[in-house]
């Protein structure tokens, strides 16, 4: 098999200026891919374009929350690559963290519009041109670790939420597109030191990372962009061909062990 996975595919990448996006981007074009970065962060978006190759990479302004944008971005996608094989929906914001006695509505409302309603309608966008065009597509999706079931006490009510109903948005979807050809997946990362992160917490990447690195189950390694970049070219790539449906946690084993436990258990050896 080609090491350029994602040779002459055609990639759209939300939330791609910064972060696990722009890890994405930058992994995506050295497999071969062409790629549109959608974001709002025009400056940012233009540097890792520019930085990359604008042969390869295209900035383009677009805001989730818009339906026109996003419809407008995926038209351009095709217009200026041909078509459309991977959709990855990646923008987020973080939210206020509150109790739910103080929740502040109009910023709750925001998030779910951004993490959620953005989601839905880059599914939709990219579910049509691909059907049109009888294109075997991956549409991809960033959840969260603090989306699981079994994951509490994060204040942020709208991101958790959002979070949470992504993995049903993915599930439905992949519902209606499995006919298609065209699959639907997610990916739950444990905490990574992106710049959202650094703001929600209040600290700098490196006390983030410290914190991440602190209550991971798996130790010896730290969680960093590029390992959610590399979990999403599986999923973009025929290396996932029959994977749909699927939530792909990148967590270390956190959510498969019980911190409380696993808290007590140390505790009582001190």
């Amino acid at each position: 098999m080609s090491e350029q996975r994602l040779d002459g595919k055609v990639s759209i990448v939300t939330g791609g200026a910064s972060g696990i996006g722009a890890a994405t981007v930058r992994l995506f074009a050295e497999k071969g891919a062409y790629v549109v970065i959608a974001d709002i962060q025009d400056e940012l978006g233009k540097e890792v374009a520019t930085s990359i190759g604008t042969d390869k990479v295209t900035y383009r302004h677009c805001d989730v929350r818009d339906e026109k944008q996003v419809e407008e971005t995926v038209a351009f996608t095709v217009d200026k690559y041909g078509g459309l094989d991977i959709m990855f929906s990646n923008a987020g914001v973080g939210g206020s963290q509150s109790s739910v006695l103080d929740l502040d509505l109009k910023d709750f409302d925001n998030t779910m519009a951004v993490n959620l309603r953005g989601y839905a309608v880059c599914i939709k966008h990219a579910a049509r041109v691909m059907v049109a065009r009888k294109t075997r597509g991956s549409i991809i999706c960033t959840a969260s670790t603090v989306g699981s079931e079994s994951v509490s006490g994060f204040d942020g009510k709208g991101y958790v939420s959002s979070k949470s109903a992504i993995l049903g948005l993915v599930r439905t979807t992949c519902g209606d597109l499995g006919e298609y050809g065209i699959r639907v997946n997610s990916i739950s990362p444990y905490l990574v030191a992106t710049p959202l992160a650094s703001k929600v917490l209040n600290l700098d990447a490196t006390k983030v990372e410290e914190l991440g690195v602190a209550a991971a189950n798996l130790k010896g390694i730290v969680l960093k962009p590029i390992h959610i970049a590399q979990a999403a070219l599986f999923l973009a790539s025929d290396q996932s061909a029959y994977v749909s449906g699927h939530d792909l946690v990148v967590d270390g084993g956190f959510l498969a062990v019980n911190q409380t436990f696993k808290f007590i258990q140390q505790s009582s050896k001190a």
